[in-house]
């Protein structure tokens, strides 16, 4: 707290000692690992795997690779929201703040030198914001083989991309970024008279980057097995402290509360909570909607732990007891999600886990009269469940929630995906009153391994009996 009584002191006085200040606690500060494992030569490895997978691609032809951190943006008026970096800028450099650049060499034989550009320190500004590294030391703090003002970037840019045939970057991803990766270009191709090359081979950062994210390293199934626990946990308390008369938000905020005192920066997107007709809604966010008794209340909901997502969903009973229908329906969901468990192993399709929920979920509709098809198959063919279950069963997970990578490729150790069933039976003619706003959803994160997968989400009950035990033991 500033006090009023503080001796006076002229401007230059006070500018000198803030700099003073500013300067000893630039050399002593160690910025916390805000996203991922920071400080790290693992980042550094990434960078060099990416350079001998671009001189594979280019076939020897040298590279220049640019990575963008992003800028903070404005909530409203000159109040910004929290800044998070560029996931793929992150995965490759572990550095913690907006408007830097990533500058990578690469040559014919896939050798790589790197260069950070980023803000350079400003004691004035960092008495409102907090101390920033600087290029003086980010490039040993990180790893880089230089670092360098941002005010330098714009007159050294030609120069780097003078006689490099291939140019890789963040095409694509804003029309502000793209305004001034042209913007270079055209100033490269300006100087073509004087015998100078520009690059005329442009790639993708983002798919060579997903390439490299999808399969994921110990580290970071370290921190994910981290963050699931902390959300598993989360949806735990909320399952008790559930109960009719309270308004959804009120469970979102026992989400909130427990994602950040276990550590976690943020959540890994908005919080689902969807009581009665809200359970058949399938990206509702928490509301002052009051949660009565005989619902079935659905939480979709993950914190962000080091840039890392987890992504849990549980339904249950809002009096913590299931009616013979919603645990009939619910049983239905379940069986569908332990049937994509079962295909969820190395070698099989990324589809082959949403195909067989698919078929648990058609026989159960059959059998619990809810589908007018005939038969599986039919109902399949004709799409009819389409009524009740209208998404896929899973996606990529990592550092984003819908992580990077190509649904294509053949499921393969260390791939992590969500395994998500559902079923959602809207207030409809041809439906038991009884089955009405009956919304539910059961989603695990699936870790492949050489076996199988395993469900790092579990500590969070899925058994319908399970459920109602928790909850009786209230918080």
């Amino acid at each position: 707290m500033v006090s009023l009584n503080s001796p006076a002191v002229s401007s230059n006085e006070a500018a000198a000692e803030n700099a003073a200040f500013f300067e000893r606690l630039a050399r002593h500060h160690k910025p916390e690992p805000v996203m991922g494992p920071v400080h790290d030569q693992a980042h550094r490895h990434r960078r060099q795997a990416l350079a001998k997978a671009i001189s594979k691609q280019s076939k020897g032809k040298p590279a220049l690779v640019l990575a963008f951190s992003g800028q903070e943006i404005l909530r409203n008026r000159d109040n910004p929201y929290a800044y998070r970096s560029n996931s793929d800028f992150f995965y490759l450099t572990g550095f913690p703040e907006p408007d830097a650049w990533l500058i990578m060499r690469i040559g014919e034989h896939g050798e790589m030198t790197d260069r950070l550009y980023c803000l350079p320190r400003d004691p004035d500004r960092e008495i409102w914001d907090g101390v920033r590294v600087g290029p003086e030391q980010a490039a040993d703090r990180y790893y880089f083989d230089e670092s360098c003002a941002l005010t330098e970037l714009d007159q050294d840019m030609a120069g780097l991309l003078l006689d490099r045939p291939v140019l890789v970057a963040p095409w694509a991803e804003s029309q502000s970024l793209e305004a001034q990766l042209h913007n270079w270009l055209r100033q490269c191709r300006s100087k073509a008279r004087a015998g100078k090359r520009a690059p005329s081979e442009l790639l993708s950062l983002g798919d060579l980057v997903a390439e490299q994210r999808l399969i994921k390293d110990s580290l970071e199934i370290q921190t994910m097995r981290k963050a699931a626990a902390i959300s598993a946990q989360a949806h735990c308390l909320a399952m008790q402290a559930t109960a009719p008369g309270l308004a959804e938000y009120a469970i979102e905020a026992v989400l909130l509360n427990e994602f950040r005192s276990q550590g976690a920066e943020s959540v890994a997107y908005g919080s689902i909570v969807a009581s009665g007709p809200h359970s058949c809604i399938l990206h509702h966010r928490a509301g002052r909607r009051v949660m009565r008794d005989g619902e079935m209340l659905l939480i979709d909901a993950g914190c962000e732990l080091n840039g890392y997502a987890s992504d849990i969903t549980r339904s249950f009973p809002v009096s913590g007891r299931f009616s013979p229908e919603q645990k009939a329906v619910y049983e239905v969901v379940l069986a569908a999600q332990e049937a994509s468990k079962e295909a969820t192993r190395p070698g099989m399709a990324f589809t082959a886990p949403h195909e067989a929920a698919v078929r648990v979920l058609c026989q159960g509709l059959i059998d619990l009269k809810l589908l007018g098809a005939g038969s599986v198959d039919e109902a399949i063919e004709t799409e009819a469940y389409k009524a009740y279950y209208m998404h896929r069963t899973g996606h990529w997970l990592g550092m984003d929630v819908h992580d990077v990578g190509d649904y294509n490729e053949p499921l393969a150790p260390g791939m992590v995906l969500t395994l998500e069933p559902g079923l959602y039976l809207r207030p409809a003619a041809n439906l038991p009153e009884a089955f009405w706003n009956i919304g539910v959803r059961i989603e695990d994160d699936a870790l492949v391994t050489k076996d199988g997968c395993e469900l790092i989400t579990r500590c969070v009950p899925v058994d319908p009996q399970a459920i109602e035990d928790l909850m009786a033991k209230k918080a």
